[in-house]
């Protein structure tokens, strides 16, 4: 699985950063002693990315959660003609 952070080029290298690291989960605070910041700089520059409207995809490779089995025979859709 690959995430991608769409609309990363409006936001500013700091930003980009706090966006990282917060879709990975990392809370404000552990945000703000890796990049020596304070936790409110790290939520002025969270909420600024906010604004500029970037999207988080994931980007699933291959079947992971196994939707799709290739055995799976599930009967297909029938059409009545008239």
């Amino acid at each position: 699985m690959k995430i991608e952070i769409r609309g990363a080029e409006r936001l500013s290298f700091r930003e980009r950063q706090v966006v990282a690291l917060k879709e990975m989960g990392q809370s404000t605070d552990a945000i703000a002693k890796r990049l020596k910041l304070s936790p409110g700089t790290v939520a002025t520059l969270y909420n600024r990315a906010k604004t500029k409207g970037y999207q988080v995809v994931m980007i699933l490779e291959g079947d992971p959660l196994s939707l799709f089995d290739a055995g799976d025979d599930e009967p297909t859709e029938e059409v009545e003609e008239a």
